[in-house]
């Protein structure tokens, strides 16, 4: 029996974490695991922690910090050079498949590098200090960062991020994580295991979602899925109203499920939301969109405004649903937003493009 777009994203939602809150935060890493690399809350401050939210009951921000704080968790770039945060323990894996190698380092990366494995760990501001033994006039900070961030994203530096503080150290990666050996991880195979966790938490994904996610080349893409397909690894599948995709072989035997009504409000920076990312700006892309809105496993809303700093409000709320269910459905939706956009540093000025009374 062929795996309904019911079944699907009952599962999804099961297996993302959403259909039953953690309660004990000492199963906090097993919930990461399935869904790293982690990024922190999009709109968040520089230095914030990975968020997975709408997923445990308690304060998972504090919990991620703690676990970040003695390297459980540990930060890098991931996903086409986004900053996220993997377990300690799958560093290698994650790092083998999203390392950008840099094939010739500019002047700048050259001695920023040489300076770290010289002399760190040092700050940023400890790094441009020793810059002017190297050159004249030393490097500037706009100069030191983006060669910082390359490195970082070929997993030749490691960043150190163990809390919120903006002067964090920065180590030769290679000397911090001898245990790392990356030139011996083939790429075809980390990829494989992270595109099996992916697809096992995610229950189903099309070409277009997988990418979205990993953001490798399709010329990459194309030929790896095709080959996990052939060892049996990935089913291809055919979901009604979902299109044409993989899952996990052991998935296409599904047992039926339904999931009860639940609407949830997800950053731009969840999993989902990145997963979803190129289908979204197709629907949402004429907007200002602070979030999304997962109404019963799917993306069927936008929350809008203009995000700053300071206070500010929601301008409204875009629900693609029929136009009984959007009134039927109205103050739940409200109280998702609000759970997140409240008095008195937020107002909820309208719902469906009617003003909202307070």
């Amino acid at each position: 029996m062929a795996v309904s777009a019911a079944t699907v994203l009952a599962h999804r939602l099961n297996r993302q974490g959403f259909s039953r809150l953690l309660t004990n935060p000492k199963a906090y890493p097993s919930l990461f695991e399935r869904l790293q690399p982690v990024s922190p809350v999009h709109f968040s401050y520089p230095g914030s922690p990975p968020g997975l939210v709408h997923r445990t009951a308690f304060d998972h921000h504090s919990v991620a910090d703690r676990l970040r704080e003695n390297r459980t968790l540990v930060k890098g770039r991931f996903l086409g050079g986004s900053i996220g945060y993997v377990l300690a323990k799958d560093l290698g894996t994650y790092a083998a498949a999203f390392r950008r190698p840099i094939a010739r380092l500019n002047d700048n990366q050259d001695i920023v590098l040489n300076i770290v494995r010289e002399l760190g760990p040092l700050t940023p501001r400890q790094i441009k200090a020793e810059t002017r033994l190297w050159e004249e006039s030393g490097l500037l900070n706009k100069e030191i960062m983006p060669a910082l961030h390359r490195l970082q994203e070929a997993f030749l530096v490691y960043e150190d991020q163990t809390d919120d503080d903006w002067e964090r150290d920065w180590y030769d990666f290679a000397a911090e994580w001898p245990e790392v050996h990356l030139d011996d991880i083939a790429w075809e195979d980390a990829a494989a295991r992270v595109l099996r966790r992916f697809l096992h938490s995610h229950v189903f994904a099309t070409l277009e979602q997988i990418k979205d996610w990993s953001r490798f080349p399709l010329k990459t893409l194309k030929p790896l899925l095709n080959q996990m397909e052939a060892d049996g690894i990935l089913a291809a599948a055919e979901i009604d109203s979902l299109g044409s995709g993989w899952m996990c072989a052991p998935d296409a035997d599904l047992p039926p499920a339904a999931s009860e009504p639940s609407i949830l409000m997800l950053h731009r920076a969840d999993t989902l939301a990145k997963s979803h990312a190129t289908e979204l700006k197709r629907r949402f892309g004429g907007h200002k969109v602070l979030q999304y809105l997962l109404i019963d496993g799917a993306f069927q809303g936008a929350v809008l405004g203009h995000w700053r700093i300071g206070p500010h409000d929601v301008d409204d709320i875009l629900v693609e649903r029929p136009a009984a269910e959007r009134k039927t459905r109205r103050n739940a939706i409200l109280s998702a937003v609000a759970g997140a956009y409240h008095p008195p540093r937020h107002h909820i000025r309208n719902y469906d493009g009617k003003p909202v009374k307070s």
